[in-house]
């Protein structure tokens, strides 16, 4: 990892570089469901945990694969935009986001940012 200090004048010269890990996300089912409320994509594998643990391959609902990948900002806020004392910064999407896992109701996770 490269020794300077992460700021927007150095972010350019950290590219590849691990920034931080962020604290561990624990995705319940009220988080899931108010998700699910917001977005209205309402299917059972996400918001009916009875279906879900007699039909579902994983037993459980999971967890929308927008929810987590909307949790890469709060984790980007913590690890790096704010030690960093950016003011303010604004998300303009991903280049490439792909996940093979599925995120089980309950689970917790942590988010590498990079």
């Amino acid at each position: 990892m490269s020794s300077n200090r992460l700021s927007l004048d150095t972010i350019t010269q950290r590219v590849g570089d691990e920034l931080g890990v962020s604290t561990w996300v624990t995705l319940d089912q009220s988080c899931i469901n108010e998700f699910a409320h917001c977005t209205g994509d309402d299917q059972w594998i996400h918001v009916d945990p009875d279906r879900a643990a007699r039909e579902s391959p994983f037993g459980s609902t999971i967890a929308h694969g927008y929810l987590t990948l909307a949790l890469i900002g709060p984790a980007a806020l913590e690890v790096w935009i704010r030690p960093a004392k950016i003011a303010a910064a604004l998300n303009y999407g991903s280049t490439a986001c792909a996940s093979s896992r599925r995120f089980l109701v309950g689970r917790a996770f942590d988010v590498v940012s990079s």
